[in-house]
């Protein structure tokens, strides 16, 4: 199991998700709140869990970081 960020999109009705999929929900919100405050027409995020397998990870530093 694996956490992916997803993310509604202003006038649109479902939540997106990309390629990104970590190890932990700690990680995925983390990935999901730093790239929410850098779009402009995201209006919500949130985490879903994924069967696909885990490769990004969230460093404090450096952020999003593919395995």
């Amino acid at each position: 199991m694996s956490f992916k960020p997803s993310f509604k999109v202003f006038n649109e009705e479902p939540f997106y998700t990309n390629g990104q999929a970590f190890a932990t929900r700690e990680e995925a919100e983390k990935s999901a709140k730093n790239r929410y405050s850098a779009w402009t027409m995201c209006e919500k995020w949130d985490v879903v869990e994924s069967d696909e397998p885990v490769n990004f990870r969230w460093d404090n530093e450096q952020g999003d970081e593919m395995l």
